[in-house]
This record gives C-alpha cells, sequence and structure tokens, in this order.
C-alpha cells in the first residue's frame, strides 16, 4: 500500500499534498455532519410519532450512528486492516475476496470447464439413478 501512494504522490508538491489533506478532513467532517443531522432528522420525524420516543440531539444523533456502525458495520469501516498486522482478528475480508486467483478462470473454463461440468453432471446422474 506505501507504493501505492508514493506512486500517487510523485511530482506533486509540498502545497498540493497538504491542500489535499485539508480538504480530505474538511470533506469528510462536512459529511460526518451530513449523516448526523441526517440521522437526527429522520430520527425526530418518524421515532416520537411511530414508538413515543424522545427526539435527539445532533451529538445523540452522531452517537447512534457510530454505535450502529459498530454493531451493523462488520469488517468494513472506516481505515483498513494492515495483512502483516500481528494482532489476531476475528473478522475475515470474505467481502473483498481474493481477486488474483479469478485471472485464471477464463483459461481454466476454456480448458477444463465443459469437461469438468460434464463429469459432474455424470456423478450426480449415477448417484440419483439407483434411488428411483
Amino acid at each position: 500500500m506505501s507504493n501505492y501512494f508514493k506512486h500517487k504522490m510523485r511530482g506533486k508538491s509540498p502545497g498540493e499534498i497538504a491542500g489535499m489533506i485539508i480538504f480530505g478532513t474538511i470533506f469528510i467532517t462536512g459529511l460526518a455532519m451530513l449523516f448526523g443531522f441526517v440521522i437526527m432528522w429522520l430520527w425526530n420525524w418518524l421515532m416520537p410519532m411511530i414508538f413515543g420516543l424522545t427526539t435527539l440531539t445532533f451529538w445523540e444523533a452522531v452517537g447512534i450512528f457510530i454505535l450502529f456502525k459498530i454493531l451493523l458495520g462488520g469488517c468494513g469501516g472506516f481505515g483498513g486492516k494492515d495483512k502483516s498486522s500481528s494482532k489476531k482478528s476475528n473478522c475475515k475480508n470474505e467481502s473483498k475476496g481474493e481477486f488474483s486467483k479469478w485471472k485464471h478462470y477464463d483459461n481454466f473454463w476454456k480448458e477444463e470447464g465443459n469437461k469438468a461440468y460434464e463429469d459432474y453432471v455424470i456423478r450426480r446422474t449415477n448417484k440419483e439413478e439407483p434411488n428411483d
């Protein structure tokens, strides 16, 4: 990942890099505020009327957003986990599967796919025939 950033930042002046960091920080802060206000607005519009719950302040809405992100967010979320990290995680990164193996898929299907499928069908029909 460090090579990626070195490649992306090559040829950029320190002013451009600082500008990108400042813009990114402002953008993320604005997005977080937007999520907080949207959650607050939806909660205060629906929940008191439907379930008789109290209304929320902005910070309570942000807290609920963070709580739901932790509880329901699964493995994804903010920041990446370094694969070389020594910490063991109970989360397996199944949603981001290993795509490097897929480059062989087309060649496999052209060379062995039809034969493998036909063998599978023969095995399945041989298993099902004795039960009939």
